[in-house]
């Protein structure tokens, strides 16, 4: 499932469309549809932390039905459950320097497909990406971080062939990579993703604006 490249923000959604109780399972246009909702809300700073009570943790203490699956940056300032504006039970959060997918990553994922029913992959990567940044910069990086780095770089090196800011490009060309790739990772993934399961795109969030936009 692809969308359009739009604005989140820019959606005239209903207020319908907000509504998620966390035991009900949703399709993946019912998915996206409060994934905008929600986001349109953080960016407008109409935030509402739905679902974040004592009501709601006391119903989810004994099972869990996120309605998507949110692979994103390990950055401090980008936490999925605030800028999609969505309460506990909702998202099943997959968080990486550099919101790559490895084996590990892929494996939370079809769990969260399989097992709790989530309909929606969203990967969602941001502006001044540090794990960017230090891809683009290259050399010699100290302990693990390489192994965090490496899976960037394959982008970097497309983003160099566009014309435009290098490092906006390069995030948008890692989601592209990501969202290729992933059903390439295992067989259990590919047909997941083959049998159109469940929906799957991706986006950039913007640090100051507080939006997400589409990656087509």
């Amino acid at each position: 499932m692809r969308l359009p490249a739009i604005v989140f923000c820019l959606a005239l959604i209903s207020g319908s469309v907000a509504q998620h109780s966390p035991d009900m399972t949703v399709s993946p246009d019912k998915a996206i549809a409060l994934l905008k909702a929600g986001n349109a809300r953080f960016a407008a700073g109409n935030a509402q932390h739905p679902r974040a009570g004592t009501k709601t943790r006391h119903s989810l203490a004994h099972g869990q039905h996120p309605f998507a699956v949110v692979v994103a940056c390990s950055d401090s300032r980008v936490g999925p459950e605030l800028v999609f504006d969505q309460g506990l039970g909702d998202l099943f959060v997959v968080r990486c320097a550099g919101n790559t997918v490895d084996a590990v990553a892929a494996g939370s994922i079809e769990y969260a497909i399989r097992k709790l029913g989530a309909k929606f992959i969203f990967v969602m990567g941001h502006e001044h990406c540090g794990a960017v940044h230090a891809a683009i910069e290259g050399g010699v990086l100290p302990g693990s971080i390489g192994a965090v780095v490496a899976p960037i770089l394959p982008a970097v090196e497309a983003a160099r062939k566009e014309k435009g800011d290098l490092e906006h490009n390069s995030s948008v060309a890692n989601i592209k990579n990501i969202e290729h790739t992933m059903g390439k990772i295992d067989s259990l993934m590919g047909e997941i993703l083959d049998k159109h399961e469940v929906g799957l795109s991706g986006g950039i969030y913007d640090l100051e604006t507080g939006k997400i936009t589409i990656v087509k």
